[in-house]
């Protein structure tokens, strides 16, 4: 069984938003102080593998130093990065879900909201300010099955260098 994981970071680069998609549960999120190993690990309970989008680079590197949880060491992991590069989808999540023509609420939000969110939150208590954090940490993680699903459709083109794919 597998598991979509994506993390939001603070403006320090400690974690805010840990975003966990399964077709079993649906999100799982890890906001804050509820942010702890044993948590992260209930929620993974019966997952297999552990789908990310730069994964190896960042959020499973930081899951590790920051709650000495090693997913790699537990759980097989798909990082959907560099397959999208192989296949010539370049950007970022954002920039490849463009590309294949997957839509999210969140729309108009990047990575370095994040850190703005959870500050706006933190400092002011701002509500509406965490939920559109949490809606986009939602977007991410499943659009990571999306993209998977995508990836593992033989009719999407293996990309040169100079073609981009386009879907619809």
């Amino acid at each position: 069984m597998r598991a979509y994981l994506d993390i939001e970071t603070t403006y320090n680069g400690t974690m805010s938003v840990i975003g966990i998609y399964r077709h079993d549960r649906g999100v799982i999120q890890l906001v804050g102080s509820g942010i702890y190993d044993v948590a992260l690990y209930e929620a993974l309970e019966s997952i297999t593998t552990i789908v990310t989008f730069n994964g190896s680079s960042f959020d499973l590197p930081v899951i590790k130093r920051q709650l000495q949880a090693d997913l790699r060491a537990k759980f097989a992991h798909r990082d959907l990065l560099p397959e999208c590069r192989r296949r010539g989808l370049r950007g970022g999540l954002k920039g490849v879900e463009e590309t294949l023509g997957i839509r999210r609420a969140s729309s108009g939000l990047t990575g370095r909201d994040a850190p703005r969110l959870w500050a706006r939150y933190e400092a002011y208590g701002d509500h509406v300010a965490l939920q559109m954090l949490l809606d986009y940490n939602r977007d991410d993680v499943i659009n990571l099955a999306m993209i998977e699903a995508l990836l593992d459709d033989n009719n999407l083109p293996v990309a040169n260098p100079a073609h981009i794919v386009k879907l619809g």
